[in-house]
């Protein structure tokens, strides 16, 4: 399909602008330039990014033109896994099938890696655009959604809640701030850099957030039904945990049935944008049917 190779053409722009972003493992120091090399180049199916070029292209720009907003965000969301697997936060010995950074350097490396991969995502959009207005524009949006109102202070709530009993409306506020902050930053980057109105920046950030809410509640249904040949680590390790889920929360069918809905939603959403949406309802549909 020509979305397909289109996605395709995405995903190889991303992956060779970051190679070109990220330090060189040769330079000094050579340790910690490896580790973030390992946190970001280690494969993952690069949703984040592919949102970014997508919704540029939704909102009549063209995609190249929000790459370097695409590596940004894919830095950010590197550091925040880096930091989820550390032992103080849930301590996993694997990611995407392989070691996590902690375990395949060590533990203090993989804080520092995680916290110069977030300071790379800020010096890479203030670079991202010669409009001043573009790149001021994007560090708001990046910086809110990362900050204590999104995803940071969405895994502290995560963190105090660990078995404390399935409380719908906590799961529903963990999962926007953890999870759907960056990913409606993601759309709403996209549309920023395509030099958008505000109507349409604002209509892409709530599509983001709604896909964000989707992509969670199919991650919790997939940590609690798949295995670890299907997701790359430990399946049951929320339930295990005591984490907040929707499907601890509501069930399994409760919460499929809201993940469907949410995407119905985003599509309706993504149909009055004012370019080319094909991309981007492809890249929505796959954050409730994992197909690429």
């Amino acid at each position: 399909m020509l979305v397909d190779s289109r996605l395709r053409a995405y995903r190889d722009l991303v992956e060779s602008r970051l190679d070109e972003l990220l330090p060189s493992p040769t330079a000094v120091p050579a340790r910690l330039h490896e580790a973030m090399r390992y946190a970001v180049l280690g494969g993952g199916k690069r949703l984040r990014p592919l949102l970014v070029l997508a919704s540029a292209e939704a909102a009549g720009g063209a995609p190249s033109d929000a790459v370097d907003a695409a590596c940004a965000v894919e830095c950010v969301h590197a550091f925040s896994l880096v930091h989820d697997d550390l032992p103080a936060l849930d301590d996993d010995d694997l990611r995407r099938g392989r070691p996590t950074l902690h375990k395949a350097f060590d533990e203090a490396l993989a804080i520092l890696a995680g916290d110069a991969l977030f300071a790379l995502a800020f010096q890479i959009v203030a670079g991202s655009s010669p409009d001043s207005a573009k790149v001021a524009g994007s560090l708001k949006i990046l910086a809110g959604a990362v900050g204590s109102e999104g995803l940071v202070g969405g895994e502290v709530l995560d963190l105090e809640n660990e078995r404390q009993g399935p409380d719908p409306w906590v799961v529903k506020t963990i999962h926007e701030r953890k999870t759907g902050a960056l990913i409606g930053a993601c759309c709403g980057l996209g549309a920023v850099m395509a030099g958008a109105s505000r109507e349409e920046v604002d209509r892409l950030l709530r599509v983001g957030k709604m896909l964000g809410l989707a992509f969670q509640i199919v991650d919790d249904l997939l940590n609690e039904t798949s295995n670890l040949a299907d997701i790359g680590k430990p399946a049951g390790s929320d339930r295990e945990r005591g984490k907040q889920t929707y499907p601890a929360a509501f069930g399994v069918e409760a919460a499929r049935s809201e993940s469907e809905r949410l995407l119905e939603l985003a599509l309706s959403e993504i149909r009055e944008t004012l370019g080319d949406a094909t991309a981007l309802e492809e890249v929505a549909r796959s954050c409730v049917v994992r197909n690429f």
